[in-house]
């Protein structure tokens, strides 16, 4: 928290003159209600670095003004340009530090080192602007009483975001106290579309006006909408459509993140939003864009890009709270066995642990000879096995892991003591993860007992911090208390319910009220640190709580949502969202986690979970089983759709590669492929799979249709691609869509390396790869592949033990071409991996019928393919034709070129 400076007594009058003459109204008719929240600041002076590309302002407060406490009389307010697609703009006290996200908790940059000139020291009438030939961005200040800034686009003079106060409104100002920190920008309410700033479970993707969005983790299951969740995720991304002068594009995107992690509501009115912060700094970041896929990468490279998964986390995965013991999920794994279901990973809730203790095993239901047996079988069969943990330690002098704790001194204290909490396990202490001594405790505990069990992975639960209990908060307590009530769980809930109180302290003596977004995070990191130190592998890790970063380390699911038709709707828009936020491997629980199923929704549940990134069945303890095999319906749908995910998962790990390298999501909306098609915008019940699979579920009960929208281009049935959906400029169309059938289709242009169908991610990759090569009617059809064993903890770095294959295919005048370059193929070729079919859609019948012959190329010399070899399939009344190729052994470690060639 920061302290307060008095202002001279003299620069109070005659400011309050100045500002009351020029803004009498303001001041006049407020004096006869009660005080606004603040007046503003003006600009004293101003600095500039030597190369324009930052600036410092000292801002002075106009007057003072008591509504939620003292304000802070000196800021300053520092704009730099970090890249050429970054502008940081860091407001603060001047005299006196205050709260933020230390870097070794979120590493970033720190402003540019600033030589102020001299001549520059004073204030001038003038705006004052930091800008680079380089950067489409301009930050200008505004020389005003009160103050403002704007930032703006070089190119087309479109603003971002417009913090110039409005003087017949107050809320507008900046007000800058310990406690309160408000900041408000007005936007462009018919051309702006704003989405992120979570996490909530939504309705919709696209922001809707009108609404308060509070940022505070709590435990508050996700099948409550509109209340703040697990996770805290200050970033949104807008697209923009043109103004009058036409000279932005369409779909142009610029991305904004507040960089704090105390709590906050935004006020979202659609013309304007407005943060509202109790405490921190304002350190905003904005990103250039100007596409959605350019924001994604220039956000995460400051926040850091996503962690790689391991390859066999892409396939199914099956849990539930309330297996009974070790027979009861055995069960389960051959239930799926006996079926044909794929799976791939087992899970065990906190059923597995004695009496709720973390690192322990239940000796009746749960015994470790059994478990290791169970857990042996998984690895031999290629499963693998997951299990949770919470972070409060049991308080109990039995047990070793409470023990060491306390040994090591690495709870989060209150008074000077272990604070007290209850959860699962009855009274516990929570570990302190900024404490750097937690990191080796809880990697210590985490070897004690994979040393015992080899479990594969690990769940993070409850680290919002949950609480069973709310304490009663220290008298006179502005941080138990804030004066400034954030909407938590919509009704302004004390933020010291259920959860550890703000006035507790963490390592280096910082507060709760500070550091609480960032439990999970801290969490996360350390347990991935852990699992790197202790297997030498890519760890898997799921966490419930999650902030700016939380990608770097870990997975996500959308938490506690219910078995209705609405919550599968609402799962779509809540992994898009986690996709902005950097956090690709996500997805929701299937069939729903809270309330009993019912076949009809598992069966459609499962058709669309089988294309989230992260796809689990997952269920309460006191709902009816929903394993994928009860129903014969929902075994059918699931061996369907999970056996197109088997075929994809090349694909899928492909794109996690892209997401690694590059921050963008698995799962996008479609306005990321098609910005400049406002009608994307608005679309939340289809989504992209990468930048060409398009995925339109059913999502209400009875509907044996779906309508649903295509961006212009021709759209090919990955089921059955004899059937296309042409759309010239984007269209509605009504699908069939039976119990037993998800729409998936491919957009033209793109390349798919598949595998074959396996009940196992281990047992798929030994399959032959299938191209499927989807011609573009207008140019250069694109893909990719990315191979390596699926576990180092480097994806793709300086060594050589991964393949980049890139594919291309275009239609000349007498050939249809399709062919591979190859990056560091010997890893591939050690593989011995083939491509044995290659199926080629998008030819029109005409040319279809020109052909010739068809010719393979490699560095070994030219192949003749045989006319029986090659399959040409007209149909009845298609316009275009699937043409395949088998038993073709090519490796694909090796560059190609397929050539058909056409007569005249």
């Amino acid at each position: 928290m920061g302290r307060k400076t008095p202002q001279p007594l003299a620069d109070q009058l005659l400011f309050a003159f100045l500002f009351c003459s020029s803004f009498s109204v303001f001041c006049f008719s407020n004096a006869k209600n009660e005080d606004p929240v603040g007046y503003g600041y003006r600009v004293r002076s101003v600095s500039f670095d030597p190369s324009g590309r930052s600036l410092t302002a000292h801002l002075l407060l106009i007057q003072t003004s008591s509504v939620f406490g003292p304000d802070i009389q000196n800021l300053n307010l520092v704009a730099s340009l970090e890249t050429s697609d970054r502008l940081r703009i860091q407001i603060t006290d001047s005299e006196h530090p205050r709260w933020e996200i230390p870097q070794e908790i979120l590493p970033r940059y720190s402003h540019l080192h600033r030589r102020l000139l001299l001549q520059n020291q004073s204030i001038s009438p003038e705006n004052h602007i930091v800008f680079n030939p380089k950067s489409d961005l301009v930050f200008t200040l505004r020389i005003t009483t009160p103050f403002g800034f704007t930032v703006s686009r070089r190119s087309t003079g479109d603003v971002l975001f417009d913090a110039s106060p409005d003087t017949s409104d107050a809320g507008t100002f900046l007000v800058f106290k310990d406690q309160y920190l408000q900041v408000s920008a007005a936007l462009p309410i018919l051309r702006s579309s704003i989405y992120g700033l979570g996490e909530h479970t939504k309705k919709t993707l696209k922001l809707a006006h009108d609404q308060t969005l509070t940022l505070w983790n709590a435990d508050i299951g996700s099948a409550n909408l509109d209340v703040n969740l697990y996770g805290s995720h200050p970033f949104y991304i807008d697209i923009r459509l043109p103004d009058n002068r036409r000279k932005l594009p369409i779909g142009t995107t610029h991305g904004v993140l507040l960089l704090n992690s105390n709590g906050m509501d935004i006020v979202y009115t659609g013309d304007r939003i407005t943060y509202k912060v109790i405490g921190g700094v304002l350190d905003f970041y904005f990103f250039a864009g100007p596409t959605p896929e350019k924001v994604m990468q220039q956000y995460t490279e400051l926040i850091g890009r996503p962690a790689p998964m391991p390859y066999w986390s892409f396939g199914f995965h099956q849990c539930r709270y309330g297996y009974k013991n070790v027979s009861d999920v055995e069960g389960v794994v051959a239930g799926y066995a006996k079926a044909g279901i794929p799976l791939e990973v087992m899970w065990t809730d906190i059923d597995y642990m004695d009496a709720y203790k973390d690192f322990t095993l239940d000796p009746i239901n749960f015994p470790l000879d059994k478990m290791k047996k169970f857990v042996n079988t998984l690895h031999l069969n290629g499963q693998k096995y997951v299990l949770i943990l919470d972070p409060g330690i049991s308080v109990n002098k039995t047990y070793e892991t409470y023990k060491r704790g306390i040994e090591a001194d690495i709870f989060i204290k209150r008074d000077g003591i272990p604070y007290l909490g209850s959860v699962w396990p009855g009274p516990v202490h929570f570990p302190d993860f900024v404490n750097p001594a937690t990191e080796i405790f809880w990697g210590r505990e985490i070897k004690i007992f994979r040393d015992s069990l080899p479990v594969d992975g690990l769940w993070l639960d409850m680290n919002e911090l949950s609480n069973f209990i709310t304490s009663p908060p220290t008298p006179s307590s502005t941080l138990d208390d804030p004066p400034y009530k954030i909407n938590n769980v919509g009704v302004q809930r004390p933020i010291n319910n259920k959860t550890v109180p703000a006035t507790s302290l963490h390592f280096g003596n910082i507060t709760e009220y500070n550091a609480h977004n960032l439990y999970g995070l801290l969490e996360s990191k350390a347990t991935n640190a852990a699992l790197i130190k202790l297997t030498g592998k890519r760890p898997f890790i799921l966490t419930r709580s999650t902030f700016v970063s939380s990608g770097k380390y870990a997975a996500h699911w959308t938490g506690d949502n219910a078995a209705t038709w609405d919550d599968l709707a609402y799962s779509i828009p809540a992994v898009l969202n986690f996709g902005l936020f950097g956090i690709p491997m996500v997805g929701a629980d299937i069939c729903g986690f809270s309330g009993d199923t019912t076949e009809e929704l598992c069966r459609r549940w499962i058709q669309l979970g089988a294309f989230y990134p992260f796809s689990r069945d997952h269920s309460d303890k006191f709902t009816i089983r929903q394993e994928l095999y009860l129903w014969d319906s929902v075994a059918a749908s699931a061996k369907k759709v999970l056996g197109l995910r088997y075929r994809l998962l090349p694909y899928f790990y492909t794109l996690m590669y892209e997401a690694h390298t590059k921050g963008v999501p698995i799962a996008r909306p479609l306005f990321f492929s098609f910005p400049q098609d406002p009608e994307t915008y608005t679309i939340d019940s289809q989504f992209l799979i990468g930048k060409g699979i398009m995925i339109s579920p059913v999502l209400k009960p009875g509907e044996v249709s779906v309508k649903a929208y295509f961006p212009s281009g021709n759209w090919f049935d990955l089921f059955n691609c004899s059937n296309v959906v042409s759309s010239y400029s984007g269209k509605y169309t009504t699908l069939d869509a039976p119990p037993d059938h998800i729409n998936v289709h491919v957009r033209e242009g793109n390349i798919l390396a598949m595998q074959g169908e396996a009940m196992t991610t281990k047992a798929a990759r030994k399959t032959p790869f299938q191209l499927l090569v989807v011609l573009s009617s207008s140019g250069i059809s694109t893909g990719e592949v990315f191979l390596d064993e699926g576990e180092e903890v480097e994806m793709g770095g300086g060594g050589k033990n991964w393949s980049l294959v890139n594919f291309y295919a275009r239609v000349e005048e007498t050939k249809a071409i399709v062919g591979s370059k190859v990056v560091n193929g010997g890893f591939a070729l050690s593989q011995k991996w083939i491509i044995n079919k290659v199926t080629l859609i998008g030819l029109k019948k005409a040319q279809a019928k020109r052909v010739k012959r068809f010719e393979v190329y490699t560095d070994v010399g030219t192949k003749t393919v045989a006319d029986p070899l090659l399959k040409v399939d007209f149909g009845d009344n298609r316009k275009f034709v699937v043409m395949e190729t088998e038993n073709l052994s090519l490796p694909i470690g090796k560059a190609f070129e397929l050539r058909l060639n056409l007569t005249q």
